[in-house]
């Protein structure tokens, strides 16, 4: 190989890394935006949230559903990898349950505005659905055989059935500004302490 093709390679190596690197920062420029404004925030507060141009954003994600779907899947990925994260940066097994169950409120929010983004594509829909599954419902129940195991919590709890409900909880949170979906699911997480014995 030439000392050309040598330097080529490498610029191409690192025009792709700067790719991947803008990209993730606008998922979690869009995230933040959604999170806090819901999936029909304009382009333009997530250009300004990334801190570049609308036309940047679109050639990412040419559509909404491109870029509702992308900041889906990244935010699945960041609740996965902050599960064993929390676990060994927390003080407690319970109190990483915690921080991660605020995350996947988080994540909830955006996936909310989904199904409106994918209505012509149900199978679509149906694929992401069984992916934030397999890829979320082993998280859970590694944070809560933790906190089990450190006799935080009972150790009968569902992962499935945890993370179920507190997505119940934050259905409909768009539609009634008297209803505050987080402290509904804070005092879920609350109750699962097992009470400590004198």
């Amino acid at each position: 190989m030439s000392d050309v093709d040598g330097r080529a390679g490498h610029a191409s190596r690192r025009k792709r890394a700067d790719a991947r690197r803008n990209e993730q920062t606008l998922l979690d420029a869009a995230a933040a935006v959604f999170v806090a404004s819901g999936v029909e925030a304009p382009v333009r507060d997530i250009a300004a949230e990334a801190g570049v141009g609308m036309g940047t954003i679109y050639r990412h994600f040419p559509t909404r559903a491109d870029l509702i779907i992308a900041v889906y899947r990244h935010q699945v990925e960041a609740c996965a990898d902050a599960g064993p994260a929390l676990l060994a940066s927390s003080g407690t097994p319970y109190a990483a349950l915690a921080k991660w169950i605020n995350l996947f409120v988080d994540f909830l929010v955006t996936k909310h505005g989904l199904a409106a983004a994918l209505q012509s594509d149900n199978a679509g829909f149906e694929t992401l659905h069984a992916y934030f599954l397999d890829r979320l419902v082993p998280v859970c129940a590694q944070l809560l055989d933790a906190a089990a195991q450190a006799d935080e919590i009972h150790s009968d709890l569902n992962a499935y059935e945890l993370m179920r409900g507190v997505g119940n909880l934050c259905v409909g949170v768009d539609n009634d500004s008297r209803y505050d979906a987080r402290h509904m699911v804070e005092l879920l997480i609350a109750g699962l302490l097992r009470p400590r014995t004198t």
